[in-house]
């Protein structure tokens, strides 16, 4: 078990810190918007909400490179790696022209939240702006999701981490304007993060052709126009994972977009309560992606038990974690909330939203994880509808229920803000569970499939 934690460790930790640079991408938006005034920082929670939908569910969709070449990696079919990124990456560029047109054009979206109109007019800028870094973007999810494959996640650590050190800069300048730029406010994280967007997607093709590790795949060594066998692989596999991403999302955006009718204020508090909380998903994702690139890479070599084997220790070492951190997170709750904004009010808002937070934090490590074990096995419709049932269903729906007191019947405790959280807690549990034993299944009977020609072969 110990030995497996280790291996699993050893590509967690690069992976970790890496996201946790792009997830200090919010951390330093929320920060900085928030002394700017609170009507930016709710627009960025509500435009931040809306881009982040848009985006994860087009990278659920290219992310299906990753398990395809991290089997191929593991069966040593290098050559076959460099196809399929470069329709990956073509892949990315139909996304990309459909992502463009939803963000550049919200107001549908919008509508739905029934924001006043100033706030209206900030989530619309940031929107965007942000709609023309999305392509840039998507290419380095192309680049990432090779690397973590191959095992080589430092590779984009070092991409994020140069990202974070242009960003802080960047954001202060844009924000609060200078140097001829005039002041922002919400809509300058956008920006900044444009501009960093482009520069590490094209630094991440040129290592792609540069570096040693990538070389047997000859990614670019010629031209290639879309494969349709190919790329139907692709989508077979990414249409449902995109799908549960986008589903997954969209209930945590949809909760913001209900959030906005109860004011400003509230949303600020949920926009700092699912900042920290992002950061928090942080581990569980990192240990997820670095189970996930070695289960994918033992199937690959038909080594079905050990790949089963890692799956188990990588999902309870993502729980272990994710209990530690809120046990810990529960008792510096004032510190924290003191750091990302001073005032009072917002404090006052997000202080109940945090401690159910936290809780929901564990069941996010189960579900995430054995979400990123069975994409390894190529397995992805089944936990779609797990999804589409456990966040939909019982999360924005049993949210919209407690949240707005359907019916009159729903104690005050449990209503506004607080209720769309609990029920979000609730959906993850059901997910996180549905998603175990749906995982302990497939592995199981893959696992007896592969035995039984060895054991006909013995008789």
């Amino acid at each position: 078990m110990f030995a497996d934690m280790r291996k699993i460790a050893g590509l967690a930790w690069p992976i970790l810190i890496g996201q946790l640079a792009i997830i200090a991408f919010g951390v330093i938006d929320t920060v900085m918007a928030g002394r700017y005034s609170a009507v930016d920082l709710a627009a960025l929670g509500l435009g931040s909400s809306i881009y982040v939908s848009v985006l994860v569910g087009m990278t659920g969709v290219l992310l299906a490179v990753q398990p395809i070449v991290g089997q191929l990696f593991g069966a040593r079919r290098y050559v076959e790696i460099g196809e399929e990124v470069r329709q990956a990456l073509w892949l990315a560029a139909a996304l990309a022209t459909f992502g463009f047109v939803v963000m550049y054009f919200p107001e549908p979206l919008l509508a739905l939240a029934r924001v006043p109109q100033a706030l209206h007019e900030r989530t619309e800028a940031y929107l965007r702006i942000a709609a023309f870094g999305l392509p840039a973007s998507l290419v380095f999810r192309v680049y990432t999701a090779l690397a973590n494959a191959v095992g080589k996640p430092r590779l984009v650590m070092v991409l994020q981490l140069g990202a974070l050190v242009l960003k802080i800069p960047l954001n202060y300048w844009f924000i609060f304007g200078g140097f001829g730029v005039p002041a922002l406010g919400g809509p300058g994280c956008a920006l900044a993060s444009t501009v960093v967007n482009f520069l590490y997607a094209g630094t991440g093709l040129l290592l792609l052709a540069k570096v040693d590790v990538f070389e047997p795949f000859g990614i670019f060594k010629h031209f290639c126009w879309p494969e349709r066998q190919r790329l139907l692989a692709l989508l077979k596999l990414g249409l449902p994972m995109g799908l549960s991403y986008l589903i997954e999302v969209t209930s945590y955006t949809f909760m913001a977009l209900f959030i906005a009718r109860f004011g400003t204020t509230t949303l600020a508090g949920h926009q700092i309560t699912g900042n920290w909380g992002a950061v928090l998903y942080m581990t569980p994702l990192s240990i997820g992606v670095a189970t996930s690139t070695l289960v994918a890479q033992s199937l690959g070599a038909r080594q079905y038990d050990a790949a089963r084997k890692l799956a188990r220790h990588g999902i309870a070492m993502a729980c272990g974690v994710g209990t530690c951190y809120a046990l810990i997170g529960f008792l510096l709750r004032p510190v924290i909330l003191a750091a990302y904004t001073p005032n009072a009010a917002v404090i006052a808002a997000a202080m109940p939203l945090v401690t159910i937070m936290l809780c929901y934090h564990v069941f996010d490590a189960l579900q995430a994880t054995t979400a990123f074990v069975l994409r390894a096995y190529k397995v992805a419709v089944v936990p779609t509808l797990i999804y589409a049932v456990a966040l939909w269903g019982v999360g924005l729906g049993g949210g919209y229920t407690l949240g707005f007191d359907v019916g009159g019947a729903i104690p005050s405790w449990l209503t506004g803000a607080r209720g769309f959280w609990a029920a979000s807690a609730a959906s993850l549990a059901a997910a996180g569970c549905g998603l175990y034993v749906y995982w302990h299944t497939v592995s199981a009977r893959l696992s007896r499939d592969a035995q039984a020609p060895a054991a006909v072969d013995a008789a």
